[in-house]
């Protein structure tokens, strides 16, 4: 009698091909990767968010009363951050000195607009004469006077970083919720962590006082080298802050443009590094020292134009009377325009002709020749245009 085939069971399990066993295999290795991913993330997060809040400055009015942060739907308005480069030596390991005294090395501050279509950063130079307000003690004691002018950089030693915040305030009559301080060390790492930054320079720069040696042409500045060139007085422009001011956005400007269009944003090693490097540096206000209120402002500016993030420098001149030499004024009637146009939320726009002492535009180009908000009697700079030091 034949033997009879009995057919297959009907649940039997299918015969695996080679193609589906490859895969499966991948299909594992990729869920691997993703949750090891989303491990790393977290974790960095966790790491990133202790680092800020452990040293958060809390802001007070002129009165020592705490300001409540802004709420999410306040991020959803126009933006203010103050931005100060401290020149402390403390935790810096001796390398800078050991001078005791703090000062403002840098004083910007930084408006974005509502509808996220332009950043403006106007620095202030350190010499500028302001008038002072009464600021609180950080640590308790008796307020410290009002003052009818004095140097902006020194309101840090008087009440802090929050005094010169409410300086900044009385004088251009804008709110400011964000505080953010910056250290030397963190002008260093933050440079290191996207592998420098481009500078082009006219002319050599040679200074005795921060030891700053550069050839003429293209310099890429990272470590020690982007902290000499931040700080320089002596080897640009006449020597004056208002010189390195414009030095300054030379750097600032090109930094910018690395950011945006250099892949720093799309590459997570550097991001990850760029975050912890300010996150090691910088001293944050209690509304800016959280990692969902960093991510909702820096999100809102990935869409910006390069020539809508502009730099530029408060209205003011020097020659002032004694007592008074060797300062720097406020140009007033000039100032008021450009603070009423911040407090209305106005575009400002400059055109890159005139981007200030010691510096110049080698392309001879302007971004914003036909613009109606284009101020060209404004000193100052956009990250589209490529300017030059020297």
């Amino acid at each position: 009698m034949a033997k009879t085939k009995l057919a297959a069971p009907r649940h039997a399990t299918p015969t695996k091909t080679k193609g589906e066993g490859i895969r499966r295999i991948l299909f594992r290795l990729t869920a691997s990767l993703l949750g090891a991913t989303l491990a790393i993330v977290g974790v960095t997060a966790f790491t990133l968010n202790n680092q800020i809040q452990s040293n958060g400055i809390q802001l007070v009015d002129a009165n020592g009363k705490a300001i409540k942060p802004p709420t999410l739907e306040d991020l959803k308005g126009a933006i203010n951050i103050l931005v100060v480069g401290s020149d402390t030596r403390k935790g810096q390991a001796g390398v800078f000195g050991k001078d005791s005294s703090v000062l403002a090395d840098v004083i910007i501050l930084v408006h974005i607009s509502q509808d996220r279509k332009n950043v403006v950063a106007m620095s202030f130079p350190r010499d500028l004469m302001v008038p002072w307000p009464s600021c609180p003690d950080p640590e308790g004691g008796s307020p410290y006077l009002a003052q009818a002018m004095g140097q902006i950089n020194a309101t840090i030693a008087n009440g802090g970083p929050g005094c010169t915040l409410l300086t900044v305030e009385k004088l251009t009559g804008l709110k400011i919720p964000y505080l953010a301080m910056i250290n030397f060390q963190g002008v260093i790492d933050m440079s290191d962590a996207i592998g420098g930054v481009e500078v082009c320079l006219s002319k050599p720069i040679k200074d005795p006082y921060t030891y700053l040696d550069l050839p003429k042409g293209k310099n890429v500045l990272q470590g020690m080298k982007a902290l000499q060139f931040l700080r320089t007085r002596h080897g640009v422009g006449d020597g004056s802050d208002l010189g390195r001011i414009s030095n300054q956005q030379v750097f600032l400007t090109s930094l910018m443009r690395k950011i945006k269009n250099g892949g720093v944003l799309t590459n997570p090693i550097q991001l990850y590094s760029l975050a912890n490097a300010a996150a090691r540096n910088m001293t944050l206000s209690s509304s800016l020292s959280d990692i969902g209120t960093m991510v909702s402002i820096a999100s809102s500016l990935k869409n910006v134009d390069l020539d809508k993030i502009t730099f530029i420098q408060v209205p003011s001149h020097t020659g002032l009377p004694a007592p008074y030499q060797g300062r720097v004024g406020l140009t007033e009637d000039k100032a008021q325009i450009v603070f009423d146009k911040l407090i209305k939320d106005e575009p400002i726009l400059v055109s890159g002709k005139n981007s200030g002492y010691g510096t110049s535009n080698p392309d001879g180009t302007s971004t914003n020749p036909d613009d109606k908000d284009t101020m060209d009697w404004l000193i100052g700079t956009n990250s589209a245009t490529k300017t030059c030091s020297g």
